[in-house]
């Protein structure tokens, strides 16, 4: 049966054979875990395979904690155990921050800088950085990458307030097509005047003009609505999609978007059956699924 224990019950019972699991990332352990406590990150696949490698077998009592008590992962951590067979599995209440609030002891190691989306103008590492895309009909898809020429996020609040992108329509690529000679032949065909025209469309760019934030954020973490303008082919369109945006320990921040376009907006037409009939094999789909990873460094670090 479930159970969740104060500091004071889980101080009581470790001084019989219990074993104490901090649940939270190696990372995090290291830094500072309660005294005694092993660690099998609920967020690893080999979460279960840590586990056993700590308990005794499946009789053993079992208490695990998180980091606050805020979040799921004690409480998903419980319930896979119990799932799994173990019998007497508690949780922590308040987690490890309500441990040391109670002055109880704890083992700490090197302290690592947390990670925080600090205010300020970042600018896109294009060689880290990437756009992928995916084109369908009737019988496959074609997937593979456009290159990022240039671009910057700007922070403020915590959150994306402005920022751009901007990509070289010559550097797109194909990977999904192993054979060269109909790589080459999709690659010409998509930059010649049936799809983005790239001799006199060279780039194509986006344009951060909105964001909507959700609820639940967090210092090193922005998740919401963001809201701009993409042009290709020299014609601009408003676009919204959500977005993820996440800072990293060394300063930088990865964001990361999806976002589904009807390319005969932008005056992408070839075998569209919205324009032309009688289309049998060249029938290709409106819709076309970008996906945008970035890593952006912040200026004047």
């Amino acid at each position: 049966m479930s159970k969740a224990l104060t500091c004071e019950e889980v101080r009581r019972v470790l001084q019989s054979d219990t074993l104490l699991l901090d649940v939270m990332t190696p990372e995090d352990y290291a830094a500072c875990h309660i005294a005694g406590a092993k660690n099998a990150c609920i967020y690893e696949m080999v979460f279960l395979d840590r586990v056993a490698e700590c308990a005794s077998g499946r009789s053993a009592k079992i208490v695990v904690y998180d980091g606050s008590g805020r979040s799921r992962a004690a409480e998903t951590a419980q319930q896979r155990l119990l799932q799994a067979g173990y019998q007497d599995v508690s949780l922590l209440q308040g987690g490890l921050s309500a441990w040391r609030a109670s002055g109880y002891p704890v083992e700490t190691g090197d302290t690592r800088e947390e990670a925080v989306l600090n205010d300020g103008s970042y600018v896109i590492d294009t060689e880290k950085s990437s756009l992928e895309w995916i084109g369908r009909n009737l019988n496959n898809r074609h997937y593979g990458r456009v290159a990022i020429q240039s671009g910057e996020v700007v922070i403020r609040g915590g959150n994306p307030v402005s920022g751009s992108v901007l990509v070289d329509m010559n550097g797109l690529l194909n990977t999904d097509l192993q054979d060269e000679y109909w790589r080459d032949l999709l690659l010409r065909h998509l930059k010649s005047e049936d799809f983005f025209d790239t001799a006199r469309y060279p780039t194509a760019s986006f344009r951060l003009t909105g964001w909507q934030a959700e609820e639940v954020q967090g210092p090193e973490l922005a998740t919401g609505v963001l809201s701009g303008e993409l042009t290709i082919r020299d014609v601009t369109r408003p676009v919204t999609c959500r977005a993820i945006v996440a800072a990293q320990a060394d300063g930088s921040l990865k964001a990361h978007a999806t976002l589904d376009i009807d390319r005969t907006i932008w005056n992408v037409c070839y075998g569209s059956n919205k324009f032309f009939e009688r289309l049998g094999m060249h029938l290709v789909h409106d819709m076309v699924s970008l996906e945008l990873f970035l890593v952006a460094n912040r200026v004047g670090n």
